[in-house]
Parts: structure tokens; sequence; C-alpha cells
């Protein structure tokens, strides 16, 4: 697949964070559960569980923001925030994982150079990028809105369209350059602290 498509993998990619996005929206419930329709073994599997992951917290963060939402309720939902960025978080190594083994047979020159980011957090970009052309194109048709709020919201859709263009260009660049050897991939674990017992002070010191 990846020899097919490594010219335009962004956008196979986009089409299934798009998949996922109108999946989740048959329903527009945080508490539905995710039916991936690609086999378990696919890389277009990772990905869409990858936007499940960015959708439900889209949805998530959206909610916390009530005004009149419980305080109890609230704190709850932090939880699963807090969970869900650390399942994000954790995919995305995953898919790095994925890539490292698919370039692991690639000849590096010497005058490689290493990206900014790894292909796994690019496309964690593009997955949050359509989730925002998704609810900003709500927005720029939403019937019960005034013509200037639809007009300033068709104006920052067309910014998010051309982001699209150009990040899904740069992706599909970057991974044809790790292909040749012109650039090498080297994946930084998180290490996110507020979740670990041992490194939050704040938990480990209720420990005791």
């Amino acid at each position: 697949m990846f020899q097919k498509c490594k010219d335009m993998f962004s956008k196979l990619a986009y089409s299934v964070f798009e998949q996922s996005i109108l999946d989740y929206h048959k329903f527009d419930s945080v508490e539905q559960p995710i039916t991936n329709p690609f086999p378990k073994d696919s890389f277009e599997h990772l990905l869409y569980l990858k936007n499940w992951i960015d959708t439900v917290q889209w949805h998530f963060e959206d909610i916390i923001r009530d005004p009149k939402i419980d305080p109890t309720a609230a704190l709850v939902l932090k939880r699963k925030i807090d969970a869900s960025n650390q399942e994000r978080t954790d995919m995305v190594e995953y898919i790095d994982s994925y890539f490292l083994q698919k370039f692991s047979h690639v000849v590096v020159h010497d005058a490689a150079k290493i990206n900014s980011e790894s292909p796994a957090w690019a496309f964690d970009r593009l997955s949050i990028l359509a989730l925002k052309i998704f609810h900003m194109n709500e927005e720029a048709k939403r019937i019960d809105a005034s013509q200037d709020h639809r007009d300033k919201c068709q104006a920052k859709l067309n910014v998010l369209l051309e982001q699209r263009s150009d990040l899904s260009t740069a992706i599909d660049d970057l991974l044809t350059d790790i292909e040749n050897g012109n650039k090498f991939m080297k994946v930084y674990k998180q290490m996110k602290m507020y979740n670990d017992d041992n490194l939050n002070p704040v938990l480990y010191h209720n420990k005791k």
C-alpha cells in the first residue's frame, strides 16, 4: 500500500479522518462505542482510531466549557480528558512505531537531517485540522446564525483549507525524504508527568 500511495499518503489519511468524523456525527455522542470499519492489521485502522480519539476529545472539550455544568460532573469529565490525552499520545507513538518499521531498511545519507516533528505528529496535526474544517464548515452554513457570522466563519474555513493543502504537501514530502534517506526519524517518548503516580508530586505525596 505504501509504495503505491506514498506521494499522496496524506490524501489517504485525510479520507480516513473524514470517515471517522462523519461516523461519529451520525449519533454525535461521546458515549457511543467506536466501530472501526478497517481491518485490525491495516494502517487505516490506526488512523481511524487516532481520529476517533481526537473527535471524542473535541466534544469533551466543548461539554466541559458549559457554564452551567455541574462541578462534580466537570471533575469527572476532566479525568476523562486527561485519559484521552494519554490515549492520543500513545496512539501517536504507536503510529510512529509503524513508520520506524516501515523505513527500517532505508540507508540514511551522511548529509541527512532530522525533521522538527515525526510523521505521526504531523498526522496528528492533520487529524485535528480535519476536525476544525468539519466544524468550521458547519458554522459557515448555520442557518440560525447571522450572515456576518457565516461570512467570518467562511473566511476562517478558507484559511483552514489552505492550511490543509500546505500540511498535506509537507507530510508527503517528509515521507518521501525519509524513504529516500534525505531525512531520518528519531522518536522521543512524550514522557508525560501529570498522569504518572511517581512523577506528579501531588499524586506521589498522596500515596504516603
